[in-house]
C-alpha cells in the first residue's frame, strides 16, 4: 500500500509511535510518505521505501498567524494526488484529522482516499475539550473512515466526553523489542553509577502533566535508604523547576539531566528502575520501552498505565501524587536483587508477549485493508 502519515515531529509519544509505525510498514514492503512541518525526530535511520514531504508555511502580512491546517491539507492533497496514496493516517486529532478531512473532500470524487485517525491522549482529553475546539474534534473523528486509540482508557474517555457513536478500535502502542533490549555491557552504567549505585531513570518531555518534580522528590526519599543515582532524559517546561528543586534538596550532584537523547536503549540498559508519576498518561510509551529493556516501572495509576504496568509483577502502581508510596515501592525493589531481577524478567516478557512491533503492526495493516475494501479496492498485504 501507499500510506501517508502525519504527526507532530517531536519527541512526544504520538510522534514517536507514528514514526516507528511508518518505518515498520516500510520494512514490510509498503511505501510510506511522512507529511509534516519538520523531519520527525526518530526518522534518523530508514529501511524500505520512505519519503518525507515538508509542509511549506507561507507568510503574508494579512495573516497574523500561520495557516497550518490549510497548508497541511494542501500538502496532503499534492502528495495523495501525485503519489497515488491509498491511506492518510493522521496521529493526534488537532489539526491533523481536520486537514485530512479537507483533503479527502477536495480529492473526491476523482480519488477516494481513506482517512485513519489515531487518538493519542491530550488531543482529546485536554486540547480538544476547549470549547472552541470540541465541535471540530468531534466532527473530524466522526468523519474519519476508521478511528483508533492507544488504550482502552482513551477509547472510553473519547466516547463519554464527545458522545461519539463511531467505533473506536484500541490498537496499543508498540516497541521494537530487538532494538529496545537490555545490553549487559552498557558503557553508561559506570558513568551513571561509578560506585555501583542503583540507577533510577525518567524519560519525558518535562511537561507539567509528567510531574517531573515528583520524580526528584521520590528520588530524594530513595537515596536516603539506597545508594542511588537519578537520570533524567528529555527537556521541556519543567526542567528548570526540577533542577532548582534538586539543588534545594541538596541532591543535585546525584542527579543527571541528560536532555534529549537518541541512545535510549543504551541509557535504559544502564538503569534499574523507571519512575513515571504522571498526572495524565494515555498509554506510557516511555514505560513500555523501559520494560522492553528489562526495567521495572513505578508509576501513578492514571490513564492507560494500569493497562501496561502489572502491579506486583512488572512494577508497582500508586495514586498520583503519592510520593511516599512510590518511594516505598522503589526502595522495596532496589533493596532486593532477586526480586528486582524477577520483575525485570517479567517486564521484558510482557513487552515481548503483548506489545511487540510484530504483534501490533499487522493490526494497522488489517485496519487499512478493511477501510480500503469498503469500496472494493484490492490490497496485497505482505
Amino acid at each position: 500500500m501507499k500510506i501517508g502519515i502525519t504527526c507532530y515531529p517531536t519527541y512526544g509519544g504520538s510522534g514517536v509511535v507514528a514514526t516507528e509505525l511508518g518505518k515498520a510498514l516500510a520494512v514490510r514492503g509498503h511505501q510510506v510518505h511522512f507529511i509534516s512541518y519538520a523531519l520527525p525526530a526518530r526518522l534518523d535511520t530508514v529501511q524500505g521505501d520512505v519519503l518525507y514531504h515538508e509542509v511549506e508555511m507561507s507568510q503574508y502580512p494579512l495573516f497574523d498567524f500561520p495557516l497550518y491546517t490549510d497548508s497541511l491539507a494542501s500538502k496532503m492533497i499534492d502528495v495523495a494526488k501525485y503519489h497515488d496514496l491509498d491511506v492518510l493516517h493522521v496521529h493526534y486529532a488537532i489539526p491533523h484529522a481536520t486537514s485530512a478531512f479537507l483533503a479527502k473532500q477536495i480529492l473526491s470524487p476523482s480519488k477516494d482516499i481513506k482517512v485513519i485517525t489515531t487518538l493519542h491522549g491530550t488531543d482529546v482529553t485536554l486540547v480538544g475539550l476547549e470549547p472552541s475546539f470540541l465541535p471540530l474534534v468531534k466532527f473530524s473523528i466522526e468523519q474519519s473512515d476508521s478511528v483508533t486509540s492507544v488504550s482502552r482508557f482513551l477509547q472510553m474517555k473519547t466516547y463519554t466526553m464527545y458522545n461519539i457513536e463511531k467505533e473506536i478500535q484500541v490498537i496499543p502502542n508498540f516497541v521494537d523489542v530487538e532494538r529496545f533490549k537490555r545490553k549487559d555491557d552498557c558503557q553508561f552504567r559506570t558513568r551513571f553509577a561509578p560506585h555501583g549505585e542503583k540507577v533510577l531513570v525518567h524519560v519525558s518531555n518535562f511537561r507539567t502533566v509528567k510531574r517531573v518534580p515528583d520524580v526528584v522528590r521520590i528520588f530524594d526519599v530513595v537515596r536516603k535508604s539506597i545508594p542511588s543515582k537519578l537520570v533524567l532524559v528529555g527537556d521541556g517546561p519543567d526542567r528548570s523547576e526540577s533542577e532548582r528543586l534538586a539543588r534545594e534538596l541538596g541532591i543535585y550532584d546525584d542527579v543527571r539531566f541528560l536532555g534529549k537523547q537518541t541512545l535510549l536503549p543504551e541509557i535504559l540498559s544502564a538503569s534499574d528502575l523507571m519512575l513515571m508519576p504522571s498526572q495524565s498518561e494515555s498509554f506510557g510509551l516511555s514505560a513500555l520501552e523501559a520494560m522492553s529493556c528489562g526495567v521495572p516501572v513505578v508509576s501513578s495509576s492514571t490513564g492507560g498505565l494500569p493497562e501496561l504496568v502489572v502491579h506486583g509483577e512488572t512494577g508497582y502502581i500508586a495514586e498520583m501524587g503519592d510520593v511516599q508510596r512510590m518511594a516505598k515501592y522503589a526502595i522495596e525493589l532496589l533493596s532486593d536483587d532477586r526480586k528486582l531481577e524477577l520483575f525485570s524478567q517479567n517486564a521484558r516478557k510482557r513487552a515481548v508477549d503483548k506489545f511487540s512491533e510484530e504483534l501490533v503492526i499487522p493490526q494497522y495493516e488489517k485496519l487499512y485493508e478493511e477501510a480500503l475494501n469498503e469500496t472494493g479496492a484490492t490490497v496485497g498485504l505482505k
